[in-house]
């Protein structure tokens, strides 16, 4: 993995404005680590100080106002990512050097990631299927840990921070260090929040969670490369709103979720030659119930096991050559151990080959790469509910792009990829009530994967006062897979929706600006975009408004004796009304425009030279405004999200 922007820059957040390092920073490449003006495709880094001034409920929530970035929601505790309009299994989320998998097909629950053991992330937009097979059409989410400290360095931290809106309440201990060349580390997390409330429906019956995770790392640094194992747990038990009465306190009432993740990772790297061999294998278990009529057993009950394997080598030939190939997939078996049933248990095999390369040509620098997969899916029959079948999915993708300086301060970029994702067991196989969607589906076991072809321009201006970075993209996807209203109910009263697929093509893009006029202040915006249609049909579903997020910072002071890194920002998102929606069979409606208003400070807090606690204070709706956005799940149930709320963090290192 590459190592995150935190890593490459001094810890004043200061110095990344005033000198502009974005284009310096090292992200993950094609073939290996690259500095993000060599990027030909669009890729942001969330670094540390942006995490840590930030209030959310979960960590998609903190980087959802990103250039292109959007969410899926549910209440204050769920979020699904969205990027350039699209989710569920089109964008790949890498966690500890895997990809994370927990179903995330459905709806009614998010990531299973503890945020605050996230360092920085990268968000890789645009097909990204070369690293990762299958399932990146909209782009990659890299969540990255904590580095690892040096020899004889010891450390860690605590965190916490209470929510008004929601009396979220959490906490985290962390500590780890080295001892010649050993490493061990450890973090245990918490949070709980009750029923949150807002202008237009009071307190929200059931959107209670509570969340518990903990994680370690044991490794070793050596001459020949290096060896970490990491191992995490993560439980989440969300209540499940349904517009109806229920608990507005701590732990949910019926009906609830219980969802279990369990990860262990080894992550390995040895010297080999101009290069490096990369062995990563891993296994993940994710379990998740839903308790509708009783707390004693769980109506639905899904198990999935999962095994990664991922073996590549990359290399730095002379100065003007990085490549890298290898081999990579996952294997993974599916269980229903409830009482209900909506997809069939089933088995899957992935197995995909890959070559990527690197070169500088002159001014120029050239990205690219192929990669071939295969997918082998096995889904079991169920007497009177599911037909067996086997389903073989080829895919090829590739991408070729190219950036190029032009003068001091221009970077022109330009990439084309071709994308592949096999259509997930829930959209060929389901058939039943999906509790927590308020809809009975149908899936559609003749389903054809996924391809895209994706065309990227960029175009970004550095100079010591200003930075924008622009990027643009269209996109053609063959056989969109997409849940919608067939006009028929189910015998429990609830619409279904039959999954089918059809030619989409995408297009929009993102524009951020970042001026400071003078030494403290920052004045900052990012604009995003996407329109999709069905091509001779509607506009497709799920697609987000415009939106324009906006602040405007004051540094109050860096090197102080007593406060340090001390700031206050005003920010606005601005969200334009989505009248570009999927309206068959009443599907989706239109959404009304919306702004909100925010606020934060924060500071360092230093004694003898160093620094003993982060303290922040950050404000969001603060005009209660009631409003509900188009992803929002529970928009059709009439209820809005969050009203007002400040969050008050304090962070304390040793």
């Amino acid at each position: 993995m590459a190592a995150t922007a935190q890593e490459h820059d001094p810890d004043s957040t200061d110095v990344f404005y005033k000198h502009l390092q974005l284009n310096e920073l090292v992200v993950t490449g094609l073939a290996g680590e690259a500095r993000m003006k060599e990027m030909p495709a669009p890729v942001s880094v969330v670094r540390p100080a942006d995490l840590s001034a930030r209030a959310a409920g979960n960590i998609i929530d903190a980087i959802a106002a990103e250039p292109g970035m959007s969410e899926i929601t549910t209440g204050g505790g769920i979020a699904k990512p969205v990027i350039r309009g699209m989710g569920y299994n089109r964008v790949v989320v890498v966690n500890d050097g895997i990809r994370q998998e927990g179903q995330q097909w459905g709806d009614e629950h998010g990531i299973e990631i503890d945020g605050a053991g996230v360092h920085s992330v990268e968000i890789l937009k645009g097909p990204a299927s070369l690293m990762y097979g299958s399932d990146a059409l909209a782009g990659i989410l890299i969540f990255h840990p904590e580095p690892m400290r040096g020899p004889g360095e010891y450390g860690g931290s605590f965190t916490s921070a209470y929510q008004t809106n929601s009396g979220l309440a959490s906490y985290s201990l962390s500590a780890d260090g080295n001892a010649k060349g050993w490493l061990l580390g450890g973090r245990i997390s918490g949070k709980y929040a009750h029923a949150y409330r807002n202008a237009a429906n009071g307190p929200v019956a059931n959107s209670g969670y509570r969340e518990q995770a903990a994680s370690a790392v044991l490794g070793r640094n050596g001459s020949w490369g290096y060896t970490r194992l990491r191992c995490s747990y993560f439980h989440l038990m969300p209540g499940m709103i349904e517009g109806e009465g229920g608990n507005f306190g701590y732990t949910p009432t019926l009906p609830f979720q219980q969802v279990g993740h369990y990860k262990v990772v080894s992550d390995n790297t040895f010297h080999l030659g101009p290069g490096n061999l990369k062995l990563i294998l891993g296994w993940q278990r994710n379990r998740r119930q839903e308790f509708e009529e009783s707390a004693d057993g769980p109506g639905l009950d899904f198990l999935l096991n999962t095994v990664h394997y991922d073996l590549r080598y990359l290399s730095t030939l002379g100065r003007d050559w990085k490549t890298a190939f290898g081999l990579a997939g996952m294997g993974q078996t599916s269980r229903n151990l409830g009482e209900e049933y909506l997809i069939p248990a089933y088995g899957l095999f992935d197995a995909g080959l890959f070559a990527t390369a690197t070169k500088s040509l002159g001014a120029w620098t050239l990205s690219g790469g192929a990669r071939a997969d295969v997918r082998w899916l096995d889904s079991q029959a169920l007497e009177g509910r599911f037909e067996a079948f086997r389903r073989r999915f080829p895919g090829i993708s590739a991408s070729l792009g190219a950036t190029r300086p032009l003068g001091r301060h221009l970077t022109f970029r330009a990439n084309a990829a071709r994308g592949f994702r096999a259509p997930n067991l829930a959209e060929l196989g389901s058939n039943g009530e999906h509790e927590g969607t308020f809809r009975f589906e149908l899936g559609n076991k003749d389903l054809k994967p996924e391809y895209s072809l994706q065309g990227d321009l960029g175009l970004d201006f550095s100079s010591r006062h200003v930075s924008v970075q622009t990027a643009l993209f269209a996109s053609r996807i063959d056989n969109y897979i997409f849940a919608a209203r067939n006009g028929t109910v189910s015998d429990e009263g609830l619409p279904v929706y039959a999954f089918r697929s059809g030619l989409a093509r995408l297009a929009g893009g993102e524009i951020a600006l970042d001026v400071h006029p003078v030494h403290q202040l920052h004045l900052s915006s990012a604009f995003s975009c996407v329109y999709a249609r069905e091509q001779g049909g509607d506009d497709l579903p799920l697609i987000p408004a415009p939106r324009l997020y906006s602040e405007v910072k004051w540094e109050i002071t860096h090197d102080g004796q007593l406060f340090n890194n001390a700031f206050v920002a005003i920010n606005l998102d601005w969200n334009w009304a989505q009248n570009h929606f999927y309206a068959a069979g009443g599907t989706e409606t239109a959404t009304p425009a919306y702004l909100l208003w925010g606020a934060a400070a924060g500071t360092d807090v230093v004694i003898r030279g160093k620094t003993r606690m982060s303290l922040y204070l950050i404000g969001a709706n603060l005009t209660d405004r009631a409003y509900m956005p188009h992803l929002s799940r529970l928009k059709y149930i009439g209820i809005c999200n969050m009203g007002r709320s400040v969050t008050f963090k304090m962070t304390v290192p040793w």
